[in-house]
């Protein structure tokens, strides 16, 4: 065993008593179902607008940004599976500093996140009943899924389980119909030129103004909603602390999520286009749920709606989780009141769940006071917490790989490809997003919130710290 691995010991060691119950065939589904929610349902509608056709390209560099963050995290987290995950090994290869920024930053995101999730929610349950307030449908799903929460991490994986269920049938079923009808349309224009079928096809990527009708800029400013949408991919990394087998489940994770996600996402987006113009995309209204009006199908958009929704309440009972060990890692590290760190006969942190639903009541509260704008204001103010800790996490591999490298460690049974570019790579492509959030309207609250909620941190860090060393 090397140093590095013996010392991490010790931060395993205080994270234990979480139950180790979730299945590897569990795990992949809910690291695919974390990662099909918002972004890709509602979110995708406003990246379309941002870059037109070529939205696909943006989604093509988040899906490699998402890869090459799966295939560093799954390195660690096979080393060394804990619930702490990448904060407690950015605690351990760079310094306790680190791991408290990362962790903290990352919690008060994705609690932000969960307010994104309801907020979402609230516009789905506008297509049944226009006339409800947002902030019933908000507090009523809420509720429900802390329930879940509480119960067990066995009830929150089989519940977990099943939304996912429910998400990639229906994106299966969207390509297989979608597919059908773009096919159809294009046979009928080679064939008669039917004029039904003008409006559907592939010509709609340059009919309105080229495939890339807001240039490269828009293309890349999209990518910032391209990597919102393929948010909670590193959630595998959390859950592999209450895995029953950590390495085959993690190893086994990440060869399927990624690439599924990768073929729904683009394969889904380039169907979307194809059937309705990008000019027609916004955030009012998913676009998924305006392909299956297009396309006339009896109910369908009314049914497609259901599993949006159900996307919803999947990534919103995910980020509760995450948020929810990722507290309690903190409190047992001793950055947060010991009673977050407590567990209930069930080996659930009731208490940090309770905590974690904080953004709940932001959003319930954001949806009464600006209902329109709510929903991209709390993406852009949430993504700084995940983004600071994707860029954490290619910088602690660099420093995971040199450490194991210094020592002489044992090889790993999973490994990174094309370290240390691919790494570095990683690291780059996320430093120059989150600069950029710095240069759009829609997202300069991400950096304009993050930088200074790290100098808030930091400086609460070092008090702490000042404090501890003089008792």
């Amino acid at each position: 065993m090397s140093a590095g691995e013996a010392g991490f010991d010790y931060i395993i060691e205080r994270e234990r008593g979480l139950r180790r119950d979730l299945t590897a065939r569990r795990m992949t589904m809910i690291a695919i179902g974390g990662a099909i929610g918002t972004g890709l349902f509602l979110g995708s509608g406003f990246a379309i607008g941002l870059a037109g056709p070529g939205v696909l390209v943006s989604y093509v560099i988040g899906a490699l940004i998402a890869l090459l963050l799966m295939g560093s995290l799954a390195e660690m987290t096979v080393a060394h599976p804990t619930s702490g995950s990448f904060g407690a090994y950015a605690e351990h290869y760079i310094g306790p500093l680190t791991g408290y920024l990362v962790r903290y930053a990352y919690w008060t995101g994705n609690v932000l996140a969960v307010g994104t999730e309801v907020t979402a929610i609230a516009l789905y349950m506008h297509f049944w009943f226009p006339s409800l307030p947002g902030w019933l449908s908000i507090v009523g799903f809420s509720a429900l899924l802390i329930a879940v929460n509480a119960r067990s991490v066995n009830v929150f994986g089989a519940v977990e389980y099943w939304f996912s269920a429910i998400k990639v049938t229906a994106i299966v079923l969207f390509i297989v119909l979608a597919s059908f009808i773009v096919l159809r349309a294009s046979g009928a224009q080679a064939g008669a030129g039917a004029a039904a079928a003008a409006a559907v096809g592939f010509h709609n990527y340059t009919a309105y103004g080229g495939f890339l009708p807001k240039g490269v800029w828009g293309v890349w400013v999209a990518v910032i909603i391209a990597i919102f949408s393929y948010f909670s991919v590193e959630m595998i990394a959390v859950a592999a602390g209450e895995a029953a087998q950590p390495e085959v489940a993690v190893s086994r994770a990440f060869r399927s999520t990624v690439f599924r996600l990768i073929l729904f996402y683009l394969l889904t987006l380039a169907l979307v286009l194809a059937i309705v113009p990008w000019t027609a995309a916004g955030i009012e209204e998913s676009p998924f749920v305006k392909v299956m009006r297009a396309l006339g199908v009896p109910g369908a958009a009314g049914i497609f709606n259901f599993v949006i929704l159900v996307a919803a309440l999947s990534a919103m009972n995910s980020q509760l989780y995450i948020t929810t060990r990722m507290m309690f890692s903190l409190s047992r590290a001793g950055h947060a009141p010991r009673r977050f760190g407590t567990l209930s006969r069930r080996g659930v942190p009731v208490q940090a769940l309770l905590l974690s639903s904080l953004g709940i009541a932001f959003a319930a509260v954001l949806s009464v006071v600006s209902p329109k704008s709510a929903f991209i204001l709390m993406v852009s103010i949430s993504a700084f917490g995940t983004m600071f800790a994707w860029l954490m996490i290619f910088i602690t591999h660099y420093r995971f790989r040199r450490e194991r490298s210094r020592t002489g460690a044992a090889p790993l049974r999973f490994r990174m490809f094309g370290y240390p570019a691919t790494t570095l790579l990683g690291a780059a492509l996320m430093a120059a997003i989150l600069l950029t959030t710095a240069f759009t309207d829609a997202f300069r609250m991400t950096l304009v919130f993050g930088l200074p909620f790290l100098g808030v941190l930091t400086a609460t860090y070092w008090i702490r710290h000042r404090r501890g060393a003089r008792s």
